[in-house]
């Protein structure tokens, strides 16, 4: 679109520059015969025909100070450093100078400082100069000739000695603009003639690179630089149109037929002087020439400004706005109207596409913006266009409530906007759950398939929309293929089931589903819907159940397309979305606890049973709840099968789990589900496991109708009677209350009984006269067996205590001797090197004798036989023992309880002393010890020579004087039970005189 068909604004109020103090007029340049300007840093820049600059500051206080000696020609104010660069001349006829000046420093006349003069003159023929421009680093300085030359200044633009200077172009045309820019870190030099437009691009090492970019100029005072909001172009005007251009191209055109005579850009805007057809009578007679000032907003397409000005010398832009400098030293002030403002006429006009692009190009704020969008649908709505009214709404997604514009669109002719509107919602991903829900009953509502697809089958996008929910409206509206696809890619497994089982009844669909999961899901999933699976599928299920339970891998083949429906609108994508996954290929078994699976065959015992005897064959192991839920099955089946081969089939398969040695059924619950059932093969096998004897015997006692029940109680008696003799008494109590002739079987427990002594004669007398038929004469044999059996057992007992008391007569005897006799020992070898004995040796009254040395090597203390002291030790150790379990009744009455012949146990108590009452007695010539046994020595025999004698007034455990310096060692014997008082039974004996030969 031209420019000249953009809308025209009035966004900038202009006024006569005044001064602030007084609000008069500004007045103070009207004797200055102007010559360039320039602005930047805070100020405005004028140079005058006579040499002069001058400065005007935001109080619009002017200052000058003399810079050339004849005219200022051109300034350039640079924007970010206080430098000015300026060329005039100082003599007539005489090339100009270029003159770069630092504002911050002055010198004593309080004028700035020159910092460097340098000749502006393009080569060896002189020429004016027609434009100026310096880059913001302060490295580059460009100037261009009529001639069509363009030097380039190098270096530092403030020292002339690290400068280089360059002629980098020379043309026909006459220079009319030079602008720099940084493109791809390097530096780009945009030059403008009358007849072209060339791109130099500075390039490392002093060296340049060309590029003619169009082969039309512009005049002079037409070119300049825009800003990022045009990405930093090159803009020229000619009278045709406006061009913009890139470093490597030319950009867009604009198409705008007029005689431009100025271009400028100012923030965003691009103003344009151009000649005006009408002229302004002076006062003198002569007509005025005016100029046209047209603002142009190139972003948002609109005419921003536009207003006739008397002869415009310059266009300044500074202190954030716009300063039209006239050539009648006139200075207008152009400000631009705040956004707000804009907007607001833009509101009143409804132009409200302006008004979005308008606040975008001035940053407006995000919610300022989305209120203009708002208003903008609002305008649209009222209008009955509500296609251009949701486009609207879309755009305040991002802010605006989403109820606001939902409430609008309900009513069922504006469905197809609300959708659209709440696809914009989900995918901005600020959808929740209800707009989910509204935006899928909006495509069932529809019955747009299409649309649901596209909204769904989402191969190469990310979700935008809460799956779950789409699930569940897909589900209620009956798109059973949409949902299955969204739980099937989304892991929503529980879901799929429940489609697949619930509503499409794909109960093998379902199963192969389950059998693609990993080891967890698929284990969770069969606990939840394996009951309805079993029902249904049974086959399958066991199946998959058998690989869950032992080794579960997953299976990687595609889920089966279901024939048995037609599918339109999304069976073929949905059937090339179901893709198998990928098999787990850890080492790691992974397996279930069948324990858990065979509640779900509840009403399926054939198929349990099926299972229960695939884990029991595959893993020998598996738990107790396995082998009884097996074994209460066969023992169901066995009890119930009326077919006599089935049912010897069956009970050997019992029997053969029974009697399996790795079969872990609990043996109690196992007894319970035979005994419930009636199996005896199963119950005699588990008694007799068990090691209940008895409960066999009871069993043949209570099933006594079989005539040969009697021998079985004989077998069981027999077989069993070695373990627990019991069971002949438990017999033999069973067939005396028997009036049936059981003669010969009682002759047999009697037989046992007697054997085993296992009851007095008495006992068995008492329970055999309760059965009628049995006389004396079974029972006479028994009788006189034992009788002479006790008859003997009391003999041998008289002839033991005739026995044990001349050995304890003996024993007081010896004891007696030992008191009052002396005691001659006679050995002659060594009892430890069996070599004869010599001087000095060792004697102990338990008749060991010793050499002195091998006593010493061998012996733990002095005081004991070293033969006779681990037997004593052993002795003593007994007797402390039963003096520490004396008191112990707690223990005895816990043995006591637990014993099975509490007899043995009261008996071994008494042999301990548990029952005796201690009484210590005290003599004055023994020391006794009722735990000691007494141990007699026998005569000690003296080693070679004559025998020892003691004195009748001396025991033999009496000192004996020592009359000779070579002595035997005499040593008592350990273990004698009464010693003179003076004397321990384990002192050494004393020394006596041995006769030398």
């Amino acid at each position: 679109m031209a420019l000249l068909q953009w809308r025209r604004f009035n966004f900038f109020d202009k006024e006569v520059l005044r001064n602030a103090e007084n609000s008069e007029l500004f007045d103070k340049l009207k004797d200055i015969n102007l010559s360039s300007s320039s602005c930047g840093r805070g100020q405005i820049v004028l140079g005058d025909v006579d040499g002069f600059i001058y400065f005007v500051d935001h109080s619009l206080k002017l200052t000058k100070f003399k810079a050339y000696e004849i005219r200022v020609i051109h300034l350039y104010q640079l924007k970010q450093h206080s430098i000015l660069v300026s060329i005039g001349e100082d003599e007539e006829g005489i090339n100009p100078l270029i003159k770069v000046w630092n504002l911050d420093q002055h010198d004593k006349a309080d004028n700035p400082t020159c910092t460097r003069i340098a000749r502006a003159i393009p080569g060896s023929k002189p020429s004016k100069v027609s434009c100026l421009t310096v880059h913001e680093n302060l490295n580059c300085m460009a100037v261009g000739f009529d001639d069509g030359s363009v030097v380039l200044f190098r270096g530092d633009v403030l020292r002339e000695r690290h400068s280089k200077q360059k002629v980098i172009l020379e043309g026909q045309h006459r220079i009319t603009g030079l602008n720099f820019k940084t493109h791809n870190k390097n530096q780009v030099l945009f030059v403008a003639t009358e007849g072209e437009i060339i791109c130099i691009t500075l390039l490392p090492k002093d060296k340049e690179q060309k590029k003619l970019l169009d082969s039309h100029g512009c005049s002079l005072h037409c070119s300049d630089m825009s800003d990022f909001t045009q990405y930093n172009q090159f803009i020229i005007g000619r009278p045709d149109a406006i061009y913009f251009y890139q470093p490597e191209e030319r950009g867009q055109c604009l198409a705008f037929e007029s005689e431009k005579l100025q271009l400028h850009w100012y923030r965003g805007y691009m103003i344009i002087v151009g000649k005006d057809g009408q002229t302004v009578p002076r006062i003198g007679g002569q007509n005025r020439e005016m100029n046209v000032l047209t603002i142009y907003d190139i972003q948002n397409k609109f005419v921003a400004y536009s207003a006739p000005f008397p002869h415009i010398f310059d266009i300044l832009c500074e202190w954030g706005s716009l300063y039209i400098l006239t050539k009648d030293r006139k200075l207008f002030h152009l400000q631009e109207k705040d956004t707000q403002a804009k907007l607001e006429t833009l509101f009143k006009k409804n132009l409200y596409d302006l008004a979005v692009g308008l606040a975008q190009s001035q940053q407006y704020d995000q919610d300022g913006i989305v209120d203009i969008f708002r208003q903008y649908g609002d305008h649209l709505y009222s209008k009955g266009d509500y296609d251009g009214a949701i486009t609207q709404y879309i755009k305040t997604i991002v802010k605006l409530e989403a109820s606001y514009v939902i409430r609008k669109f309900l009513d069922t002719p504006r469905i197809h906007n609300l959708t659209a509107y709440l696809q914009a919602l989900h995918k901005a991903q600020l959808a929740t759950e209800d707009h989910t829900t509204l935006l899928l009953n909006c495509y069932t509502k529809l019955k747009d398939a299409s649309k649901l697809d596209e909204f769904i089958m989402k191969e190469d996008r990310e979700v935008d929309f809460e799956v779950e929910t789409a699930i569940k409206v897909c589900r209620s509206a009956g798109y059973f293929q949409h949902a299955t696809y969204l739980a099937e890619r989304h892991n929503q497994h529980d879901s799929y089931l429940k489609i697949q089982l619930e509503d499409i009844r794909d109960y093998a669909r379902a199963l192969d589903y389950i059998g693609k999961l990993d080891f967890e899901q698929a284990e969770r999933n069969m606990k939840t819907y394996g009951k309805v699976l079993i029902n249904e599928a049974p086959k399958q299920t066991t199946e998959l159940l058998k690989k869950l339970c032992t080794d579960y891998r997953p299976c990687v083949t595609k889920v089966a397309e279901n024939t048995t429906e037609s599918r339109q609108g999304v069976s073929a994508i949905c059937a090339q979305s179901l893709q198998g996954f990928i098999p787990v290929t850890s080492t790691r078994i992974q397996k279930s606890n069948a324990d858990e699976f065979i509640h779900i065959f509840v009403n399926n015992s054939d198929k349990l049973t099926e299972f229960l005897e695939h884990m029991i064959k595959v893993q020998p192991g598996s738990s107790p709840l396995v082998y009884n839920t097996l074994l209460e099955l066969h023992l169901h089946d066995h009890a119930h099968e009326k077919d006599i081969a089935a049912k010897v089939d069956k009970e050997r398969k019992i029997l053969d789990l029974l009697q399996n040695p790795d079969s872990c059924y609990d043996l109690d619950q196992a007894l319970v589900l035979c005994q419930l059932n009636n199996f005896k093969a199963g119950i005699l096998f588990l008694y007799e496991k068990a090691k209940l004897y008895h409960q066999i015997l009871r069993y043949h006692m209570e099933h006594n109708e079989s005539p040969v029940h009697m021998m079985h109680i004989m077998e069981t008696c027999k077989r069993f009677g070695s373990q627990d003799p019991n069971l002949w008494i438990q017999a033999l109590s069973y067939f005396a209350r028997k009036e049936d002739n059981c003669k010969q079987q009682i002759l047999e427990v009697l037989s046992q009984i007697d054997k085993s002594n296992l009851l007095p004669p008495l006992l068995v007398i008492q329970t055999l006269a309760h059965n009628s038929m049995t006389t004396l004469s079974v029972v006479k044999d028994y009788i006189v067996r034992h009788l002479q059996r006790e008859r003997d057992e009391i003999e041998e007992n008289e002839r033991l205590i005739l026995r044990y008391r001349e050995d304890t007569e003996k024993m007081r005897n010896e004891i007696e001797q030992l008191k009052t006799s002396a005691r001659i020992f006679q050995n002659q070898k060594c009892s430890l090197c069996t070599q004869a004995l010599d001087l000095p040796s060792v004697h102990f009254l338990c008749q060991h004798s010793f050499h002195h040395s091998c006593f010493e090597g061998y012996s733990e203390t002095e005081a004991e036989c070293p033969i006779c002291l681990p037997r004593n030790r052993q002795l003593l150790e007994t007797i402390r023992a039963q003096e520490q379990s004396k008191d112990l009744h707690e223990q005895f009455h816990q043995q006591l309880e637990r014993a099975s012949d509490g007899f043995s146990v009261i008996a071994d108590y008494y042999g301990r002393g548990v029952f005796n009452k201690v009484t210590f007695i005290t003599e004055p010539s023994t020391i006794s010890s009722p735990a000691q046994s007494p141990v007699v020595p026998k005569n000690p025999v003296q080693k070679s020579g004559p025998p020892l004698s003691y004195p009748d007034h001396l025991s033999p455990f009496d000192s004996a004087p020592q009359t000779a310096p070579q002595t035997q060692s005499l040593k008592a014997g350990s273990g004698a039970n009464a010693y003179p008082s003076h004397l321990s039974p384990f002192e050494t004996v004393p020394k006596v005189q041995k006769r030398m030969a």
